[in-house]
């Protein structure tokens, strides 16, 4: 991609997740000395065709006039996490392999997109199963399009400084994201049962609202609970890595680890 930033996408549900390689792809990335600087946009579908990207994945819809390559697209059996099923979401299996690839340990993802996915690793690096539930939009529409006195709810989603808020709209958006961090946190506890020392890993769009709910609790501190917000994207990155100037761009390797 002569003169060309290198951008990977993962198309979600709801937006299109672009990470974007901020200069040199040279530098220094979160993951290790040799993936670049990133830069991450959230957007919404596009309404027309887009600038192919080096690699891309999809969890939602693909529209055809996006006109996006399937040469470069990435693909489960690309994403080199072991067990896992073949109806695994791409985007659970790049989380989860990602998470455990950066702690090294058995990990809970809590990705809390437009569903919040809650996926297992082990501590050999295998899938381990999940749970899946709706996500705070999700529910909040639902409440919205299923009563006759609730409003439908848009925007920001982060609750407010209430404990029990006095206005409705405030009120539903305090309980869905309590009930959204009580299911992470149960979630994590049953894990850390299970595999005493493990990390719980928060991404998603909804993870900043989310994370000062679960900071409340205790056994969630630092050596539990990690925020890391771009964790699906930076996976992408890492197993389709911008090639060095004039040479060929390799593929991953598809052996699960």
């Amino acid at each position: 991609m002569p003169g060309r930033q290198p951008r990977w996408l993962l198309i979600g549900n709801s937006r299109w997740h672009w990470a974007l390689a901020d200069g040199d792809c040279g530098g220094s990335g979160e993951g290790g000395p040799n993936e670049p600087v990133l830069l991450f946009e959230h957007l919404p579908p596009p309404t027309s065709a887009v600038e192919p990207p080096l690699a891309w994945a999809a969890v939602g819809a693909v529209p055809p006039n996006a006109a996006l390559p399937a040469g470069s697209r990435l693909q489960l059996e690309d994403v080199p996490l072991a067990g896992s099923p073949p109806w695994l979401g791409i985007d659970r299996a790049l989380a989860g392999w990602r998470a455990a690839r950066l702690h090294g340990g058995p990990v809970l993802v809590a990705d809390a997109g437009t569903v919040l996915s809650l996926t297992r690793v082990d501590g050999r690096g295998c899938f381990a199963g999940g749970r899946l539930m709706a996500g705070a939009a999700l529910q909040l529409a639902a409440m919205g399009s299923g009563t006759a006195g609730l409003p439908t709810l848009e925007g920001d989603l982060a609750a407010g400084a209430e404990a029990w808020p006095l206005a409705t709209a405030a009120a539903m958006r305090r309980g869905v994201l309590e009930g959204l961090a009580a299911a992470v946190r149960e979630a994590g506890r049953q894990a850390r049962t299970e595999e005493p020392g493990g990390r719980i890993v928060l991404t998603g769009g909804d993870g900043p609202a989310l994370l000062p709910l679960l900071r409340r609790w205790p056994e969630l501190g630092e050596d539990a609970l990690t925020h890391h917000p771009e964790l699906c994207l930076e996976a992408l990155v890492a197993l389709r890595p911008a090639a060095p100037e004039g040479a060929a761009q390799a593929r991953p390797r598809s052996s699960r680890i």
